[in-house]
């Protein structure tokens, strides 16, 4: 027997193309607005000629108000927004392969947003926004929360806001500096973490990586050491998951190293830590940071990674996860998952 919901997309399947797309554009005016429709038509990927078309009906309805800044959701659109997430996600496929994918990764939760984070720059914040309530959810009782540096981490900690929950959180930077944009840096994201939520921070202002004399010095630091305390104390990880060439790239590695990834057959990259497609670790630098046993030890993991192009690099993470990861994705990625599974 169908239920309701199922019965009505076999009369009418094409409501559901219509519902996702209206969906997206009310969800996408609630996250960024008010904003105008070139820049929403940029966000979607989708033309200003169909923008314009869904925004005049969403306008009509009540659901939206354009104002000189441009269009804003309404109290209404709130309503709405609420009441259909459920029904769009099942019509999208996406409760369904939730389900699939938790089972199959034998993790806590697997949640997928709509979109594709390679095509539409949106997708980064609703992966955010779904992180950041995560984080709000899991925060009583806790004390530290460890995040790495990277722009999908940066999206969580521009969508959160203050509250009772988080005042009580220390932020520490999971790893030290990589690259050259100071504003995906760990450090640079704790410190926002922080002054989002009314929590403090801890950075850790060294080379993510170190030469062998290095390393071995700077382990016997004292900030070094509380940092490394701090790691075994840490109540819940907050991190990205790369491609192995992309943070190979981002660390300068030479081209000896690159060819030495790709002979090792690594895709993915957590931690310092590159995975082959079957999820073993193939090699790993020596980084002052988080280590990947202090992770599994940590009591609640929030893995954050979206888009077709990430599907790889997921899989050889999560091949071998910590059974308390919450996995936060995209349908593009979660369908490209299913395909590379088969």
């Amino acid at each position: 027997m169908y239920t309701l919901s199922e019965a009505q997309l076999k009369l009418l399947p094409e409501m559901s193309d219509i519902l996702q797309i209206r969906y997206r554009l009310l969800q996408t005016i609630q996250m960024m607005g008010p904003i105008g429709r070139r820049a929403l038509a940029e966000q979607l990927s989708v033309t200003e000629r169909e923008v314009r078309k869904e925004t005049d009906l969403l306008n009509e309805q009540g659901l939206i108000f354009t104002s000189r800044l441009g269009m804003s959701i309404s109290d209404s659109g709130h309503h709405v927004l609420s009441k259909l997430k459920s029904l769009v996600h099942e019509w999208s496929g996406i409760s369904s392969l939730e389900t699939i994918l938790t089972r199959q990764f034998k993790i806590q939760k697997v949640i997928i947003v709509p979109g594709n984070n390679d095509v539409e720059p949106s997708v980064k914040t609703l992966m955010g926004t779904e992180a950041a309530n995560e984080l709000e959810r899991l925060a009583n009782g806790k004390k530290t929360v460890a995040v790495t540096g990277g722009s999908t981490v940066s999206a969580i900690a521009e969508s959160l806001t203050p509250s009772n929950k988080f005042s009580q959180l220390q932020f520490i930077a999971a790893r030290g500096g990589i690259g050259e944009e100071m504003q995906l840096q760990a450090n640079t994201i704790a410190s926002v973490f922080a002054s989002k939520t009314g929590g403090t921070y801890r950075t850790l202002y060294l080379p993510e990586y170190l030469s062998e004399n290095a390393y071995s010095t700077m382990m016997q630091e004292p900030i070094v050491r509380e940092m490394i305390d701090l790691y075994e104390q840490t109540d819940i990880v907050i991190h990205g998951i790369g491609s192995a060439e992309e943070m190979a790239v981002r660390r300068n590695s030479s081209p000896e190293d690159l060819q030495a990834l790709q002979s090792f057959g690594a895709v993915g990259e957590a931690f310092g830590y590159y995975f082959d497609e079957t999820g073993n670790a193939v090699h790993r630098i020596r980084t002052v940071g988080i280590q990947l046993e202090q992770v599994h030890k940590c009591p609640s993991i929030l893995a954050v990674a979206g888009g077709t192009s990430k599907a790889k690099a997921i899989l050889s993470y999560i091949k071998n996860p910590a059974e308390q990861t919450i996995l936060i994705t995209d349908l593009g990625a979660a369908e490209e998952m299913i395909q590379l599974l088969k």
